[in-house]
């Protein structure tokens, strides 16, 4: 959108004003001769990564630009970030911004929160969301224990699909609490098998969580698993590593979800050689008080005027610590507030069309892939833009021989998935440009010859 600060009103008022009737007449002294006739020739108008890649290419025979190409995934996306997002983020308001235990001198700070759990809401079509928490894995682990609060249950059914490392932090968080975790498998399409769901499901079953997306890009069926766990009296949690696609995809609350947690990272944030990132947590209003962390309420003070302030605190820090529901001890503020600046930047409009390009992007990825002889797609449920493909041999020698050409193709998943050593796990955003796909394609093609 071009910025164009005046109205056609305002030009109307000024000319008035001056006393002439048209721009042109501001220039009546130039002789006409020498005035051009014609409009700029100016090149295509940019979008701003758009411009920012342009200028890495007219610096690329001035500078040490080289950087791999990369396709990897699996928790940490590479996603364009408005300028506006770091500079917003470095107003000196922000600066010192900790816990705002006195809410008189903390609004702007508690207001930016409240902002970000009304967007946390919204994204996930649940009622109420919670300040933030460290990252995606610790969330979808405060998630199953939430579940086991408020169901009174000690067992719990997690997707095998589901993001390696939220398994793994889970179980460090269930180790010493007399809890039982149970894998479901995946079946031959990449989702949650629903019948082993109803096989391992009982009354004493607190939850099932699952990824949404999984770890395998696949897109879960929560509608039928959602119906599933609570005829059994379960809830159903939602694990999101990529948020971007809940910009396309029903939200997590609309096909049943109980409780949607992931990780904001994509919303703003930079991968940053991992961290730091934002765990997003959000329920239905009954399980509210069973939240962990934090939650900003909006008020009235003693004037009638709205303000802002901790409305829930159940840390251990706050209350006695048996009776605590987290021990987290802060929330990720500035990634937070990172976050609500991105969100609002986009808008609906603005982030289905990230999503959008995602999926088209990576579609387009896989049917090329696919296409090459001895390259196969094991899954044949939808997928968002993560997919995984196999090879006619195993995955380490491409791997290899992609890094010589500065080719970073996926994430093998032979490590978290023994007898896979034959697939790789391949992503693609938006920020990928059609000739950066072919290139991947065409190095596949030649490794693979």
């Amino acid at each position: 959108m071009r910025y164009l600060p005046h109205t056609d009103e305002d030009i109307r008022q000024m000319l008035d004003v001056i006393g002439v009737k048209d721009i042109d007449d501001l220039f009546c002294e130039i002789p006409s001769e020498i005035r051009l006739q014609r409009s700029l020739q100016l090149p295509p108008i940019l979008s701003e990564s758009e411009l920012l890649q342009e200028l890495d290419r007219m610096t690329a025979g001035h500078a040490d630009t080289s950087r791999f190409l990369s396709f990897l995934g699996g928790g940490a996306y590479h996603h364009f970030i408005p300028a506006a997002v770091d500079q917003l983020a470095s107003r000196s308001e922000f600066y010192t911004a900790y816990t705002p235990y006195q809410p008189e001198i903390s609004q702007g700070t508690l207001q930016a929160i409240f902002e970000y759990q009304t967007l946390i809401c919204r994204l996930t079509g649940l009622d109420v969301a919670n300040a933030s928490m460290y990252d995606g894995a610790s969330a979808c682990a405060e998630a199953g224990l939430m579940a086991v609060r408020a169901t009174r249950r000690k067992r719990l059914l997690v997707a095998t699909a589901l993001h390696p490392e939220y398994r793994q932090t889970l179980a460090a968080y269930c180790r010493y609490l007399d809890l039982e975790i149970v894998e479901v498998p995946f079946g031959t399409d990449g989702r949650t098998d629903l019948k082993a769901v109803k096989d391992l499901l009982d009354d004493g079953t607190a939850a099932l969580i699952v990824g949404y997306p999984n770890y395998f890009g696949v897109v879960e069926n929560l509608a039928q698993l959602g119906e599933t766990v609570h005829a059994a009296g379960a809830l159903l949690v939602t694990a999101t590593a990529e948020p971007i696609s809940l910009g396309l995809l029903k939200s997590p609350g609309e096909l049943g979800a109980d409780v949607a947690v992931g990780e904001g990272q994509s919303f703003g944030l930079p991968v940053s050689y991992g961290g730091p990132g934002v765990g997003f947590f959000a329920a239905r209003q009954k399980a509210v008080r069973s939240m962990p962390g934090r939650l900003v309420g909006e008020t009235l003070d003693q004037d009638g005027a709205r303000g802002f302030v901790l409305t829930l605190a159940t840390r251990e820090q706050h209350i006695r610590r048996e009776k605590a529901t987290s021990n987290i001890c802060s929330n990720q503020g500035l990634c937070a507030l990172m976050v609500t600046i991105y969100l609002a930047l986009l808008g609906k409009r603005g982030l289905r069309e990230v999503a959008e390009q995602n999926l088209a992007k990576a579609e387009y990825a896989k049917q090329a892939l696919v296409a090459l002889p001895g390259v196969t797609s094991p899954f044949n449920a939808p997928t968002f833009n993560e997919f995984v493909i196999e090879l006619d041999r195993p995955v380490d020698g491409l791997i290899e021989a992609l890094q010589q050409q500065q080719i970073l193709a996926g994430i093998p998943l032979r490590d978290d998935y023994p007898g896979m050593e034959n697939r790789l796990l391949v992503c693609v955003t938006e920020q990928h440009r059609r000739e950066q796909i072919d290139a991947l394609v065409e190095s596949v093609k030649g490794v693979l010859s």
